[in-house]
C-alpha cells in the first residue's frame, strides 16, 4: 500500500539547499515580476538594479553550497547533483548574466525598449542553466535546456518592437524566429533520444544508465541498438545549443539580427549549459558504452569528426566577414569545436577529468573574452543597430585608445596568445586530446587556431593601423558599458597571467 513520505523523509529526498543557487535565482526573479509590474515608469530604473542584487545573492549561495567541505551532494530525489563541476560552472554563468545586465542598461534606453520583462526573462534563462550544469537525469537535462531556451526565444526578438508599439527591427523578429523553430526541432531530437536510451536501459537516471549501458554495450541485443541511436540523437540535440558543424546554421543569422547584449549572453550561457549537459551524459553516463573492449568510447569516433568540421568551417568562413557579429559568431562556431576537442578527449577513460578541467577553464576563459569583445561591437554601433562592420571599428585607437586597447587583449585571447585566458584554455584542452592520443585533432586545433588569427589581427590592423577616428557611439560610451568591459578584461588578464589559479580552481572537479 502506499505511503504518502512524511515532511522529513521530503526534506532529506529533496535536499533543497544543495539547489538553492538556483533556486533562489528563480524565486528572485518571481519577485521581481511583481515589482516591475506595480513599479511606475519612474522607477524602471530600479529593475536593472535588483537584477544585480539577485545575482550576488545567487553567487552568494553558490560559494556557501559548493564549497569543498561540502562534496558531492544529492538534491531533488536523484534528479540534481550538486558537485564542484556544478558550482564552477554556475560561477561562469552568473558572472556572464552580471557583464550582459551591465551592456544592456543603457542599450535599452537607447533602442527604446526598456522593459522590464528583458532582465526577467535574462535570469529565467540564467537558472534553466544553473539546473543544466547540475542535471542528473535526462528528464532534468530537457526541463532545464528549455527554461534556458525559451527566455532566449524571446529575447532575440526583443528588439523588434518598440515601447510605443511600432516596428523597429525585423532582423531582430527574424532571429527570434528563427532560433525558436530551430530550437523546437532540435528539442524533439533529444526527447527522442532519451527515449531510446530510456528503452534500452530501463533509467532517466544518468548514474542508472552508466550502471547498464556496460552490459548493454558488450552483447549483441537490440537494446545496443537502441542506445547507440539514442546517443546520437542526444548528440544531436544537445549539438544545436552549443552551435557545432553540422547543426550551426541559425548562429550567424541569429547573432546578428539578435540585440547585441543578448547576442552575448546567448553565445556564453547557451554554450555553457549544453557542454555542461553533454558532459553529464557522455562522460558521467555513457562513457561505459564501448563497443569492444580497450577501446575508447563509442561516441568518441563522433565527437572528434564533429569537433574537426567545426574548427575548419568556424574558422576558415569567418575570415570572409566583415559583420563584427558575424565574424563572432562563427568565431563562436569555432571555439565551440576547441570545446568539443575536450568532449572527445573525455572519451577515453584515463583522460576523463583532464579534459573536462580543460573545458571548464576554457568556457570560463571563453565567457570573460566573448563578452568583452561584443561589449566593445555594441559601443560602436549606431541607434538603429547598424555600425557594426570591421570598417567602422578603424582608427578607434585615436578616439578611445582604452576601449581598443581591451579589444585588442580580447582579439589576442581569442586567438589563444600567452598571458591571456584564450592560451591558458587552448593549452588545457589540446593536452587532453594528447594524452588521449588524438594527435591529429590536437594539431588540426593548433593549425585553425593560427587561421583566426588572420581575422582576430584583422580587427587590431584596423584600429591601429588604418587612417580613421573610429565611430563609438556616444550614447553607449557610459560607465555601464566600461565596467562590463572592464570586468571582462581583468578576467580574461588574471587568468591568462595567474596560470595556476584557473588550474586551481578546477583541480578538485570530477565528473567520470
Amino acid at each position: 500500500m502506499f505511503e504518502s513520505p512524511t515532511i522529513g523523509q521530503f526534506l532529506a529526498e529533496s535536499n533543497l539547499v544543495a539547489t538553492l543557487p538556483g533556486t533562489l535565482l528563480v524565486a528572485w526573479t518571481l519577485l521581481l515580476v511583481l515589482v516591475d509590474l506595480f513599479a511606475g515608469v519612474e522607477r524602471k530604473h530600479w529593475t536593472p538594479i535588483l537584477t544585480c542584487a539577485g545575482l550576488g545573492l545567487s553567487f552568494a549561495a553558490n560559494i556557501f553550497v559548493y564549497s569543498p567541505a561540502e562534496g558531492q551532494q544529492i538534491a531533488l530525489y536523484g534528479m540534481f547533483i550538486a558537485d564542484a563541476f556544478t558550482g564552477f560552472l554556475n560561477v561562469v554563468i552568473l558572472v556572464a548574466t552580471l557583464i550582459a545586465v551591465l551592456m544592456s542598461w543603457d542599450y535599452l534606453n537607447r533602442a527604446d525598449i526598456h522593459r522590464g520583462e528583458f532582465y526577467i526573462l535574462a535570469l529565467l534563462s540564467s537558472a534553466g542553466a544553473m539546473f543544466m550544469v547540475g542535471a542528473n537525469d535526462l528528464i532534468t537535462v530537457f526541463v532545464s535546456l528549455e527554461l534556458l531556451s525559451i527566455p532566449l526565444y524571446i529575447l532575440a526578438a526583443f528588439r523588434s518592437i518598440k515601447n510605443d508599439g511600432s516596428d523597429l527591427s525585423l532582423k531582430s523578429e527574424e532571429s527570434g524566429m528563427k532560433y525558436f523553430i530551430l530550437g523546437a526541432f532540435s528539442s524533439a531530437f533529444l526527447v527522442f533520444g532519451a527515449a531510446l536510451v530510456y528503452g534500452a536501459t530501463g533509467a532517466t537516471s544518468i548514474p542508472q544508465i552508466f550502471a547498464s549501458a556496460g552490459a548493454i554495450a558488450g552483447s549483441t541485443s537490440t537494446a545496443t541498438f537502441y542506445l547507440l541511436v539514442g546517443a546520437a540523437l542526444l548528440l544531436v540535440g544537445l549539438g544545436f545549443k552549443v552551435a557545432v558543424v553540422p547543426f550551426h546554421m541559425w548562429t550567424p543569422d541569429v547573432y546578428e539580427g539578435a540585440p547585441t547584449p543578448v547576442t552575448a549572453f546567448m553565445s556564453v550561457t547557451a554554450k555553457v549549459g549544453g557542454f555542461a549537459a553533454l558532459l553529464r551524459v557522455f562522460v558521467t553516463g555513457l562513457s561505459v558504452l564501448v563497443l569492444s573492449e580497450g577501446d575508447a568510447a563509442a561516441w568518441q569516433a563522433t565527437a572528434t569528426l564533429i569537433a574537426i568540421l567545426t574548427l575548419i568551417l568556424g574558422n576558415f568562413v569567418a575570415i570572409s566577414q566583415r559583420n563584427l557579429k558575424r565574424m563572432l559568431a562563427y568565431s563562436s562556431i569555432a571555439h565551440a569545436g576547441y570545446i568539443m576537442v575536450a568532449v572527445a578527449a573525455a572519451g577515453s577513460a584515463d583522460v576523463m577529468d583532464a579534459a573536462t578541467q580543460g573545458a571548464l577553464v576554457y568556457m570560463m576563459a571563453y565567457m570573460f573574452t566573448n563578452l568583452g569583445a561584443f561589449a566593445v561591437v555594441m559601443a560602436i554601433e549606431k541607434e538603429d543597430g547598424s555600425g557594426g562592420n570591421i570598417e567602422d571599428i578603424t582608427g578607434l585607437a585615436r578616439s578611445r585608445p582604452l576601449m581598443a586597447m581591451a579589444m585588442t587583449i580580447f582579439m589576442l585571447s581569442l586567438t589563444g596568445v600567452p598571458l591571456t585566458a584564450g592560451f591558458v584554455g587552448k593549452l588545457m584542452v589540446f593536452s587532453a586530446a594528447l594524452q588521449a592520443g588524438l594527435f591529429g585533432l590536437a594539431v588540426i586545433g593548433v593549425l585553425t587556431s593560427v587561421v583566426s588569427a588572420f581575422y582576430y589581427i584583422r580587427v587590431v590592423v584596423n584600429m591601429y593601423l588604418r587612417d580613421g577616428r573610429g565611430s563609438l557611439e556616444p550614447a553607449l560610451d557610459t560607465q555601464y558599458v566600461r565596467w562590463a568591459i572592464n570586468i571582462a578584461l581583468a578576467g580574461t588578464m588574471i587568468f591568462g597571467i595567474f596560470y595556476p589559479l584557473a588550474t586551481n580552481l578546477v583541480s578538485m572537479v570530477s565528473i567520470a
